[in-house]
């Protein structure tokens, strides 16, 4: 061991064993001495060696394992070793099942004060280092048994091991995934323990009686889980799609869309990257005017009882006979508990009033709702009323109903189930910052969009109230306003 490491290892074992104040006061001596910088210098973890980028490229057979998960949770990978780093982090994301909504690392050893490459949020926060970017993989990686580390959410700390299989004497012609075992874990359950309770739990049924913590009962737990999962459950074809999806070439979006993006990325977190993704996924699918005719249909029914325009109440109300009328042919009749003959107390009603209006096709004034012109002249076209609507996407004036639209429209495009749509949104709306007022999150209820309300009613909510599922014509309709490349 070199004179550098001794006193390194002398310095930490010091450091460990003094108490805060004692830490600090030892390093003021250290650096009135003007001798601080050798002790950081000792200090500071080593770069990672990398050798050079071969001249011939070769494949790798991986397998990808999390640290201290029983059973294991692994995935098998085909990789091309000039992959860099930070393309490599996309793989894992998207192989494993993670969400990208945290920070990562990549390391050369298991311990956690081993060498690592660093991210571009490490060089914000001030540190130096080797960038994961300018690294390719067959640099850290030549043999047989070779590893490398990967750490994941620094806060549930999940780490993953990645070992070389075999080398293979040409690349693949695209990242593949050709085996694995269990469900990646839910993000943020508490790392591998809490990961463990949740899995066993799941697997035992979800008894009433042993909600693990920190959930209040049965229904909360099934509820913040992914939609059906069991830590049992892995899909190759799932997995491979994911990774076709992530790594394929950033798509060019709208502007607003595009700037959430990257300031999602500049802080580690690619889900919407992923989400974008996966909607060039499900592009190509066109929408016809019986299509358009289905998706606006509410609309169209809000046109025709309203006819050349109605007075409104006192209040400023529609009239409890256009109420019903209006409840009865879009469907709310079937499933809301009520009379539904007022507007005020008939939220459905009143929505389908206020997105018509927001969507430019119809107006109040003097106390009379009226279509607009534009919705007079086009109101037996289905395919027009429809490009209308698209081109008033998305709703909003606030800085959050704006975000909250375009973030609606990218999950909507992404062929993502409905019932789903609120929790992705919610956990991009979080990405970005935004907190309940008085509370450190998000929760789901918060997620009020008037975008989404839109998307909502296209689905066909006024017909069933509560929506599953994915209508291949609304995906379209979020996609045809999100981007060229969609």
């Amino acid at each position: 061991m070199s004179t550098s490491d001794d006193v390194r290892r002398l310095a930490e074992q010091l450091m460990a064993e003094l108490s805060p104040q004692q830490q600090q006061a030892f390093l003021g001596v250290i650096g009135a001495d003007r001798s601080m910088a050798f002790v950081e210098n000792v200090l500071r973890n080593p770069e990672p060696v990398i050798g050079d980028a071969p001249t011939h490229i070769r494949g790798f057979r991986v397998r990808l394992d999390l640290v201290g998960a029983k059973p294991p949770v692994w995935r098998r990978l085909e990789l091309p070793g000039d992959l860099t780093l930070d393309r490599l982090h996309v793989v894992i994301q998207a192989a494993m099942g993670w969400l990208d909504g945290h920070l990562h690392r990549f390391r050369t050893g298991s311990d956690p004060r081993s060498p690592y490459f660093v991210t571009p949020f490490d060089v914000e926060e001030g540190e130096d280092g080797v960038l994961e970017d300018g690294v390719r993989l067959d640099q850290v990686l030549t043999g047989t048994g070779d590893r490398l580390w990967y750490q994941y959410d620094f806060g549930d700390d999940w780490d993953h091991v990645l070992a070389v299989e075999a080398v293979l004497d040409e690349p693949p012609t695209e990242v593949r995934c050709t085996g694995g075992r269990m469900a990646c874990p839910p993000e943020d359950c508490g790392g591998i323990w809490g990961y463990t309770e949740l899995a066993a739990w799941v697997r035992g049924g979800c008894d009433p009686g042993s909600v693990p913590a920190p959930f209040e009962d049965a229904g909360h737990a099934r509820d913040w889980l992914p939609l059906d999962w069991h830590p049992d459950r892995f899909d190759v074809e799932e997995a491979n799609t994911a990774l076709a999806a992530a790594v394929a070439a950033p798509l060019r979006v709208a502007g607003e869309l595009a700037a959430l993006r990257e300031q999602l990325e500049r802080s580690g977190n690619g889900a919407l990257t992923q989400v974008l993704a996966r909607s060039a996924a499900h592009a190509g699918f066109e929408v016809s005017e019986a299509d358009a005719a289905r998706l606006i249909e509410p609309y169209l029914v809000l046109l025709d009882v309203i006819g050349d325009g109605v007075r409104l109440t006192s209040a400023g109300y529609l009239p409890p006979a256009l109420v019903e009328q209006l409840a009865e042919r879009t469907g709310v009749t079937g499933w809301w508990i009520g009379k539904a003959n007022r507007e005020d107390l008939t939220w459905p009603v009143a929505q389908l009033r206020d997105n018509a209006r927001a969507l430019g096709l119809v107006s109040v004034r003097k106390g009379r709702l009226a279509p607009t012109a534009l919705a007079r002249r086009c109101r037996d076209q289905p395919l027009a009323l429809w490009r209308q609507i698209l081109s008033r996407l998305p709703v909003g004036r606030t800085e959050f109903d704006r975000q909250a639209g375009w973030l609606a429209l990218a999950v909507a495009g992404s062929g993502m189930p409905a019932e789903e749509w609120k929790s992705e949104i919610r956990n991009l709306l979080v990405g970005l910052g935004w907190r309940a007022k008085g509370s450190p999150t998000l929760g789901t209820a918060a997620v009020v969009s008037p975008t989404l309300d839109v998307l909502e009613l296209l689905s066909g909510k006024t017909r069933r109230g509560r929506l599953i599922g994915m209508d291949p014509a609304v995906a379209a309709t979020a996609r045809s306003v999100i981007g060229p490349d969609l």
